[in-house]
């Protein structure tokens, strides 16, 4: 990769760290699945009036929508408004770059060499290292495998998304918001229920407001923006191990911000996420660019 390009995905991830201290601000203010509709409705209106087309197929548009808006953020939310510390949460979705990987081979046909493997298995050790803690401590293991099905989701879309190959990856960022954000509004209407939901809305504050702001505009246009283009431009295995340098900014933020305990468990498994990616992406070059891949079962989403 381009230095420019380490640094951008570098900068992503640090956003996306300080982001779980953001999200466990907005949830004190929003029931999970209303504070993600409010996120990608902003995120969405009134970009989505000037957008355009979307710059790939309609499927695509849908595919990551429903597993990147609708499932990832959903189970994320749900997981840390049920007990899961941001800064742990941070570190548990980034097992998202194994579940990136596995559906990478599988739906893209893409081979990831041998170092990158290795560095996904000791990034996954980690993983297991910090789930030592489930059912002590304070760590509802309920909450932990939420957390865990957001990172299946978040690897899914990151496939989606290598494979709808948007020329504007901005504007492809936008009408995912807009797809999503109705959904998920019917969900939290379900699940939720309009008297909580109209309750939270009524409390809007400056702290919640500055929520809103910072998880639409900054992470998700912003943050999914850049991380879209880098996916095209060098394959979803490739870029998908910088996500595991998040808990790296979202410990140390939820530290220093909400006063949050880092437990040795966690440190070490810290240790070994980030240990897993510079094995992964400290190696010899090599040629990232692979083809489009033949019809596979992901090209049939939508159909």
């Amino acid at each position: 990769m381009k230095p420019r390009d380490i640094a951008l995905a570098v900068a992503v991830a640090a956003v996306w760290g300080v982001n779980f201290v953001v999200i466990d601000i907005g949830l004190d203010h929003f029931p999970p699945l209303l504070f993600s509709a409010l996120r990608f409705t902003l995120a969405a209106f009134p970009a989505v009036l000037f957008a355009g087309r979307p710059p790939t197929r309609w499927r695509w548009v849908i595919a990551v929508a429903l597993a990147l808006g609708v499932a990832k953020f959903s189970l994320l939310f749900a997981g840390m408004a049920a007990g899961m510390p941001a800064g742990l949460s941070s570190l548990v979705l980034q097992s998202q770059a194994v579940f990136t990987t596995a559906f990478a081979v599988v739906l893209l046909r893409e081979r990831p060499g041998r170092r990158r493997i290795a560095g996904l298995v000791v990034a996954a050790l980690g993983i297991g290292v910090v789930a030592v803690r489930l059912g002590g401590d304070g760590l509802p293991a309920g909450a932990f495998g939420l957390v865990l099905g957001a990172a299946v989701a978040w690897g899914l879309s990151n496939v989606a998304t290598r494979r709808a190959a948007p020329t504007d990856p901005l504007r492809f960022m936008i009408w995912v918001s807009a797809v999503a954000a109705a959904p998920l509004a019917v969900l939290s209407l379900l699940v939720e229920g309009p008297a909580a939901d109209l309750a939270a809305l009524r409390a809007i504050d400056a702290p919640a407001a500055g929520a809103l702001l910072f998880v639409a505009l900054i992470s998700t246009l912003a943050g999914f923006g850049g991380w879209g283009a880098l996916i095209k431009r060098y394959g979803a295995s490739t870029v998908a191990p910088f996500s595991m340098l998040v808990p790296v900014f979202g410990l140390a933020s939820a530290a220093l911000l909400l006063g949050e305990a880092v437990h040795p468990t966690d440190l070490a498994g810290g240790v070994l996420v980030v240990g897993g990616v510079l094995v992964g992406v400290l190696g010899p070059a090599r040629p990232v660019d692979t083809p489009a891949p033949a019809a596979g079962p992901l090209d049939r989403v939508g159909a």
